[in-house]
């Protein structure tokens, strides 16, 4: 059946850009595979950045607000998702790779932590130097996912292999799609580093009007004028301005007066949404909390799951556990320790209260005894 392969290869190679990366193309793979039947090269990877474990833990992970209350706040799943279908929109009106794009959509916030950006500025300080969400990403599916599967009954990790060994192309892409890396080799991978930021910059503003923390009018004038007063106008704007700007290009880019709309209103989220003072005690909350955990397992190594990387040094195998948590589990986690050393201290203070007593209570027995046995 390789010719169903062999049919969405031949027709890549026809009806995409001369800029695409044809699958059949691919840079290939760190541990050799041989092709399947019926799916390219991207689009197995994309299958298994999908049935991963990382990326169903998305859905329990902040995307900017913590503890949102209601149903319809984004949460780090919701954000790729939307992130992957901006990137596809590109990707298909420029007549590139779509199923390379989605993969790297798909795969690249899979490193981010409990708590969102906070949680990598505590690791950060955990680990002595900067914790990079994009690079945990990759080493998830590098190191830490495992395909394969493993035999009914048989133990945690038996017949599976360590990595998702995902395509150089897709890798690329995941680790780069951070706009303080360099640039990815792809346009595919350029696409998922506009699309990450037009979602974000979007949705967070629906978010924030949702929440009742923004009103319309708090808005810059620019992002009105230009990017427009609903979710889909600043999305369709974005877009367009990078279609536009794109097409026939050997580069992704966006026109100037979009960009520099999308740049202002990142800066005025940035100041009035994501470092606003009202979020402190949530704030501090959580950093105690994960700073506990840390600190917690750092002194109890043995109290780390068995199926982390073997020869990984102490604190980054905590790192690998920690930033692989759900904001909910580390929570639970969390007011565990807590409560444990709570516990712990009362019990000290108890037994401080009770030797104190013992002390009083022999030294007045002396004293009665010693009057009594007095001339």
């Amino acid at each position: 059946m390789s010719f169903v392969r062999e049919q969405i290869e031949a027709a890549e190679e026809t009806r995409l850009s001369p800029y695409a990366v044809r699958s059949a193309r691919s840079r290939g793979r760190q541990v050799p595979e041989e092709p399947h039947p019926l799916r390219t090269a991207f689009q197995r990877d994309r299958d298994r950045i999908l049935h991963a474990k990382a990326f169903r833990r998305l859905a329990h992970k902040t995307q900017v607000f913590l503890a949102p209350e209601g149903d319809h706040l984004r949460v780090r799943l919701t954000h790729t998702l939307e992130v992957t279908q901006v990137a596809r929109t590109i990707a298909r009106a420029l007549q590139l790779n779509e199923d390379l794009v989605e993969a790297i959509c798909l795969g690249h916030d899979l490193g981010h932590t409990p708590f969102g950006h906070l949680g990598e500025d505590v690791l950060s300080e955990f680990l002595g130097r900067r914790f990079r969400h994009n690079e945990q990403s990759l080493r998830i599916v590098d190191r830490l996912e495992t395909r394969g599967g493993r035999p009914r009954g048989a133990p945690q990790g038996a017949g599976s292999k360590p990595g998702l060994n995902l395509t150089w192309e897709v890798r690329d892409g995941i680790v780069n799609h951070t706009w303080s890396m360099p640039s990815p080799a792809t346009l595919e991978a350029q696409i998922a580093r506009f699309a990450d930021r037009i979602a974000y910059v979007n949705h967070d503003i629906d978010d924030a009007l949702r929440a009742g923390i923004l009103r319309l009018d708090d808005l810059p004038e620019v992002t009105r004028h230009v990017l427009g007063d609903t979710s889909s106008g600043r999305v369709d704007a974005m877009v367009g301005a990078v279609v536009e700007a794109s097409l026939g290009q050997p580069q992704v880019q966006m026109r100037d007066e979009e960009l520099a709309a999308m740049l202002e209103t990142r800066t005025f989220l940035f100041r009035q949404v994501y470092q606003r003072p009202e979020i402190a005690p949530e704030v501090d909350s959580a950093r105690t909390t994960l700073r506990t955990v840390c600190d917690w397992y750092r002194a109890h190594p043995e109290a780390l799951p068995e199926d982390g990387v073997p020869d990984a040094d102490p604190d980054i195998a905590v790192v690998d556990y920690v930033a692989g948590m759900t904001d909910r589990f580390a929570l639970l986690i969390g007011l565990i320790l807590i409560g444990i050393s709570l516990f712990v201290h009362v019990l000290h203070l108890l037994f401080l209260v009770a030797i104190i007593w013992f002390i009083g209570f022999v030294g007045l027995m002396a004293y009665r005894l010693g009057r009594r046995r007095g001339p």
